[in-house]
């Protein structure tokens, strides 16, 4: 029977969730003045199978390394990729705010060639971006919890956009972001005390209020995305 860890399943989960969620609303923004998202979603598709399988031929190394230092490599990449995705978290809010205030206009139509590279691009880029939690999690020795977690997510989200489309465009990815933002430090965190020899009180229910105390603080860092914090030249 497979074990795995649940606090490593739900960080691989909503990572996932988070950047695939990105690629079908970009997806859905290409195609905004077009009647079929096909040429867009086969970029997508073709951009996250190029990034996944160069991802699965480095896991398979990772997984062949010394894993007493590979803990403190993957608090320091979960760190990084945190404060990213804090900044992304920041800008999501402001965009949602100027979002509320200005009406959408109509995208002009685009050829199927630059519908395919715009949707192959964000495919790729996004899907890079949770790659690095995905191999930080492999390199912890949670690799399997991590592909399950993946492949939940991806279920979870190609279900949801066939079945109710207009749903999944209206996601709340500020908030979505937040809540991996908090996750990010939280295991950041609690690896890098791990790696220094900190027997942390409650084993891994300890990321509970780490992650609620993450969240608080990127919250406070983040505002309230009004306009008074958002760039005057965004304004106009």
């Amino acid at each position: 029977m497979v074990s795995l860890d649940p606090a490593a399943f739900l960080l691989a989960l909503v990572i996932v969730l988070i950047e695939m969620t990105e690629v079908v609303v970009l997806v859905f923004a290409i195609n905004a003045g077009e009647g079929s998202l096909r040429h867009a979603a086969a970029g997508a598709a073709a951009g996250t199978a190029v990034v996944a399988g160069a991802a699965i031929a480095t896991g398979a190394v990772i997984e062949r390394l010394p894993a007493d230092w590979l803990l403190g490599v993957a608090a320091i990449l979960l760190a990084g990729f945190g404060i990213v995705l804090a900044r992304s978290t920041r800008k999501a809010y402001r965009k949602a705010a100027l979002a509320r205030l200005q009406p959408a206009g109509t995208a002009a139509p685009m050829h199927r060639a630059v519908q395919f590279a715009g949707g192959f691009t964000a495919g790729a880029v996004e899907t890079l971006e949770a790659v690095v939690v995905l191999l930080s999690l492999s390199a912890a020795g949670e690799g399997t919890s991590a592909v399950v977690g993946a492949l939940t997510a991806g279920a979870i989200l190609v279900v949801a956009t066939f079945l109710v489309q207009e749903r999944v465009r209206r996601i709340k990815v500020p908030q979505l972001k937040l809540f991996g933002t908090g996750m990010l430090f939280s295991f950041a965190t609690f690896w890098a005390g791990s790696a220094l020899g900190v027997n942390w009180p409650g084993s891994d229910l300890i990321l509970i209020p780490f992650v609620l105390v993450a969240m608080t603080l990127v919250r406070l860092w983040v505002g309230d995305g009004s306009l008074t914090e958002v760039p005057v030249e965004q304004q106009s």
